[in-house]
């Protein structure tokens, strides 16, 4: 009988703690109250330009043929975009040289790239059809080479070409 009685108090004091008292502490919780804080930096590396023309869709691929994107070469007008389709053979990504960007470019085309994982290079995609869509708002012309970080000693890379 004694443990019934434990039980159920237990069992009160369990209930009473998930009751709705909990709405007075979300407002001081701290990680929203962070979120603002990150904003300034990603300005002060500078905000990402909008695509205001065309999507061309490159796809990542990794089979018995090899590690590629396809297409490898691509040409597109200033403020065109890419989106980068994991296909198969991942984790892929892509990343830029820094030494091989123009200064003048470096800092928007590393903002116009979505889910980094560090300067000039997007995170990693593993499952089918997840992709990463690459802005070439506000980027000078000229030519960019790109690769995938895991799979650039097996020759996956290609060429941008911004007219």
């Amino acid at each position: 009988m004694r443990t019934i009685a434990v039980t159920m108090a237990s069992a009160a004091l369990l209930l009473g703690a998930c009751g709705g008292e909990k709405k007075e502490e979300a407002p001081a919780a701290t990680p929203a109250a962070e979120a603002p804080a990150a904003a300034p930096a990603a300005a002060a590396a500078g905000a990402a330009a909008p695509i205001t023309g065309k999507t061309i869709e490159v796809k990542m691929i990794g089979d018995d043929k090899g590690y590629r994107f396809e297409p490898t070469d691509v040409t597109i007008a200033a403020g065109d975009g890419i989106k980068f389709i994991m296909v198969s053979g991942g984790p892929h990504n892509v990343a830029f040289d820094p030494a091989k960007v123009p200064a003048d470019v470096k800092a928007q085309l590393d903002a116009n790239i979505p889910e980094k994982i560090g300067e000039l290079s997007s995170s990693m995609k593993m499952n089918p059809n997840e992709s990463i869509t690459v802005s070439f708002g506000n980027i000078k012309p000229g030519t960019y080479e790109y690769f995938c970080t895991p799979h650039l000693a097996m020759g996956m890379k290609g060429k941008i070409t911004v007219q």
